[in-house]
């Protein structure tokens, strides 16, 4: 259980938002302040799933990281600001089909919306879970579709998303996942060092060695950085301060 450490007026500055911010607000500022990046994973910094470490990973630290971090720690957030939130397991759409159970943690809060600021890129504001209509967001138009067994898809234009259960998990319930990502050669996240973060306009990402910049309306930039720019960029516009950038943990053959 947390401990009290960091509490919830710290984390609030860290993203630059105010407790009484609706929820489309204190998500878009998350977004917009906190990466999404695997560094630690690539530094083999194993962070541990429990409140206490995610948000000060966040928080203290000043890092982003991904799925189970980034929202358990939004997750705690919520909480404290006086929502109920439920931790749900998702299996993430690919080309081969659904992946496994616990793949990805989502957030419903307040038993209807959905709420992920751990996806990468994704929707900036709430999904409401209730509504099968069109629902349009900065980043485009998203739908959820009624799946077996009460599990919900969730769709992004033509293509699906994840699949969500929306059944109350516990952090406990995705450590063997979390470590799957973090160690498996066959983990997207073990391949290559990324970070990434909404901007006002757009979305900023570095990948490898490449710096991508993507507006909202698609338009795309990419250069290769060298090592000291790599740095520099971590530094600058992601807020993480690195020695080197750590070489990937499992890089593809």
């Amino acid at each position: 259980m947390y401990t009290g450490r960091v509490d919830a007026t710290n984390y609030l500055m860290r993203i630059g938002a105010a407790g009484d911010d609706p929820l489309d607000v204190l998500m878009r500022r998350h977004l917009e302040t906190v990466p999404f990046e695997n560094v630690s994973i690539h530094e083999r910094d194993a962070v541990p799933l429990e409140d206490e470490a995610l948000v000060g990973k966040v928080v203290d630290r000043r890092r982003g990281g991904f799925c189970y971090e980034l929202n358990g720690a939004f997750a705690w957030l919520l909480g404290e600001l006086g929502h109920e939130v439920a931790r749900c397991s998702a299996r993430v759409a690919t080309p081969d089909g659904l992946s496994f159970p616990g793949d990805h943690m989502a957030l419903v809060v307040d038993g209807h919306t959905l709420v992920d600021v751990g996806f990468g890129r994704f929707a900036v504001g709430p999904i409401d879970l209730d509504s099968r209509a069109d629902q349009p967001d900065r980043s485009g138009v998203f739908t959820v579709r009624d799946a077996p067994d009460g599990e919900l898809d969730v769709w992004w234009g033509d293509r699906a998303q994840y699949r969500l259960d929306p059944r109350t998990r516990s952090l406990r319930d995705f450590v063997p996942m979390a470590w799957w990502h973090r160690t498996s050669p066959t983990s997207p996240f073990t391949r290559e060092v990324t970070c990434s973060m909404l901007t006002p306009t757009g979305r900023v990402t570095i990948s490898g060695p490449k710096l991508i910049e993507t507006a909202d309306d698609g338009t795309r930039t990419e250069r290769t950085l060298t090592a000291a720019e790599q740095r520099d960029v971590y530094r600058d516009v992601f807020g993480i301060v690195l020695e080197e950038v750590p070489p990937p943990l499992c890089p593809p053959s």
